[in-house]
């Protein structure tokens, strides 16, 4: 392995990025049946790190980029002792990209958006709770062929190798030109996190999918729609829903990298045209979604992204004088969406260690609001995480869940005293 190595072209902006709450880190939880004992983790730790070397890096500045340094310091497990998503990267310090952390039955894996996207990440946590369960209780697993993926194959920057020139800026240029509803709350004083889990019956929420006639992902972003429209006043409305959805790259082109490898589409839909049938905001949905998740589209999403780090004009430019105009356009492009919906799918393990193990749910740090969902066995997981200390939007998806028949199970770490609005949804 090289001692150092560039930022895939996703994760070139991150690091300019981070403010305040948008602390660019995102969690990934196994929740066993079982408290978690952390020595084990530590073993389990250890021995996964050996598998994936390219993860045990540092983020250093270069003139004109940043980059990642290879060290041999030890990720060391704790008990979960920080808000959930706190700040992973602080100039100047040498400091891992990631953290392990368990909290009685849950591990948490916290990692910096610089080192992977959520399918990388995953496959780190997979392999984590592989070794300790195979650690704790004396299993033994055969590798299956994603486990069986060559150190460069993991360490590839795909973007690099997918990346043509042709038509490289569109969707940038198009959430600079849009002015998206932002919803509006009060924010917790000293920007803690919030984590807000959602769980429902997988097989049932595929079924009222296919009562639909649509798919898991379409419904959810629908949902999550109308839970916007729902906070909105009707002076807001004029302004258009834009939900950002990120796609798995490697569903459409082939690569076994665990670094960052998605694009995104952006859905939108304009409130005042909303006449408060549910199908009707449900085709926009299925419609922007059959336009925009062809090879062809997702590869202008990642020529967006390629396209960034191979200008000439911003190659020469100085890191110090590029920082704040990333951050700027940033900032820009961010006023385009509302808010973010990721789709991790089906979670799959071993058949071996499946008994041990209650369910996967993930969290990331966004500068507006984000759900994350994800599904394993039939606990399919809807988490959020945000320094609001209002919970609107998804106290409506949950109700939209509840309304349409749905049995929903909330736990959150709301930090108030008071009680939370969601207790009421169980």
């Amino acid at each position: 392995m090289a001692e150092w190595y560039k930022l895939d072209n996703a994760a070139t902006i991150v690091p300019s990025s981070v403010h305040g709450a948008d602390t660019r880190v995102f969690r990934i939880v196994c929740e066993l049946f079982d408290e978690v004992d952390g020595e084990t983790l530590q073993e389990a730790l250890d021995l996964t790190v050996e598998e994936f070397p390219h993860f045990n890096v540092i983020l250093r500045k270069g003139f004109f980029w940043y980059y990642l340094d290879s060290v041999r310091t030890k990720a060391t497990v704790k008990e979960e002792n920080k808000p959930a998503c706190a700040p992973l990267y602080f100039p100047g310090r040498r400091k891992l990209m990631y953290r392990v952390t368990y909290f009685k039955n849950r591990i948490n894996l916290e990692m910096f958006h610089v080192l992977a996207d959520g399918t990388g990440a995953f496959a780190f946590l997979k392999a984590i709770v592989t070794n300790y369960l195979c650690l704790k209780h004396g299993l033994s697993v055969e590798p299956d062929a994603t486990e069986l993926a060559s150190l460069s194959d993991r360490n590839e920057d795909a973007f690099s190798q997918f990346y043509s020139k042709e038509k490289s800026q569109q969707q940038l240029k198009a959430m600079l030109g849009t002015h998206a509803y932002q919803v509006e709350m009060e924010k917790d004083a000293n920007l803690n996190s919030r984590l807000i889990e959602g769980v429902v019956s997988a097989k049932q929420f595929i079924e009222l999918a296919h009562e639909y006639k649509t798919t898991a992902g379409i419904l959810t972003v629908a949902l999550f729609m109308e839970a916007v429209y729902n906070v909105m006043s009707i002076r807001e409305r004029k302004r258009p829903i834009v939900i950002s959805v990120p796609v798995n790259l490697r569903q459409y082109f082939p690569s076994e990298t665990t670094r960052n490898f998605f694009g995104v589409i952006n859905v939108s839909f304009y409130p005042g045209e909303y006449d408060g049938n549910f199908e009707s905001l449900l085709e926009v949905v299925k419609k922007s979604f059959e336009e925009q998740l062809t090879e062809e589209r997702l590869r202008e999403t990642m020529n967006g992204y390629s396209g960034l780090t191979s200008n000439i004009g911003l190659k020469v430019i100085p890191l110090f004088i590029k920082n704040p105009v990333i951050n700027m356009i940033t900032r820009v492009a961010q006023k385009g969406t509302t808010a973010t919906m990721s789709n991790l799918g089906r979670i799959k393990m071993h058949e071996e260690l499946t008994p041990y193990i209650k369910q996967f749910s993930a969290f990331m740090a966004t500068p507006n609001i984000q759900i994350c969902v994800s599904s394993f066995g039939d606990r399919m997981v809807f988490g959020a995480v945000s320094a609001y200390s209002e919970h609107n939007v998804f106290t409506n998806f949950f109700r939209g869940l509840t309304h349409r028949g749905l049995s929903v199970e909330i736990a959150s770490n709301d930090y108030d005293n008071k009680p939370s609005p969601l207790d009421s949804q169980q």
